[in-house]
């Protein structure tokens, strides 16, 4: 069993109190909110975030936009696991 972190606030689940900061600013944001569009990225738009695949692009009604990314620090697009039938994986475009 992995050993938690004794260093890290926590509160009384063992949740980190950063965790829950974020994700009450996400609550915010997202929760209650109308999709309005989903697409995938173009060529274009790829490259000018530096990546190879064209993931695709969730717009709020509010004006947020979700784009999967493959690692928190951006090295490209992202796939996104769904349970949607037939689509378990959105997947990544590879226009060349």
């Amino acid at each position: 069993m992995k050993k938690i972190d004794e260093t890290i606030d926590r509160d009384e689940r063992g949740i980190s109190k950063h965790l829950l900061e974020e994700t009450k600013i996400l609550n915010s944001h997202l929760l209650g909110k109308r999709i309005t569009e989903v697409r995938w990225l173009t060529k274009e738009e790829a490259e000018e975030c530096g990546w190879t695949y064209q993931p695709i692009q969730i717009t709020l009604s509010n004006g947020i936009i979700l784009v999967p990314m493959a690692d928190d620090e951006g090295n490209d697009g992202g796939a996104m696991a769904t349970n949607i039938p037939k689509m378990e994986t959105i997947y990544v475009n590879n226009d060349k």
